[in-house]
């Protein structure tokens, strides 16, 4: 099993989440985050006021899925999440030892 850590544009959410739906994945978490790459921020004007935004909002996704599963769900993310710009975001991917699910006590990839 794999976990996907997905950091993209909160524009895009929609577009991912539903490709990861088409796909068979049932189950992600999401949450709304700031942070910075390469992309450094930009400088907005409030009340005439020149200020420079270093963290920009971001949208990051955990999946967890079956080894099998990772290269078809990557590229699929990609493919809907890319706009050739800067600040388009990252993957991470990493190993899960076990997965239980709670109500039943199913291990493994049962558990997803």
């Amino acid at each position: 099993m794999k976990k996907m850590e997905i950091i993209i544009r909160p524009s895009m959410f929609d577009k991912v989440k539903n490709v990861l739906s088409e796909m068979g994945i049932h189950g992600l978490n999401y949450v709304e985050i700031k942070g910075f790459g390469r992309q450094r921020g930009h400088t907005e004007v409030y009340r005439g006021t020149t200020m420079q935004v270093d963290c920009l909002p971001k949208t990051k996704l955990e999946v967890v899925l079956p080894d099998e599963m990772v290269e078809n769900v990557l590229n699929a993310v990609v493919s809907m999440a890319r706009t050739g710009q800067v600040g388009d975001g990252k993957i991470f991917i990493s190993d899960v030892q076990d997965a239980i699910r709670i109500r039943t006590g199913e291990r493994g990839d049962e558990a997803l």
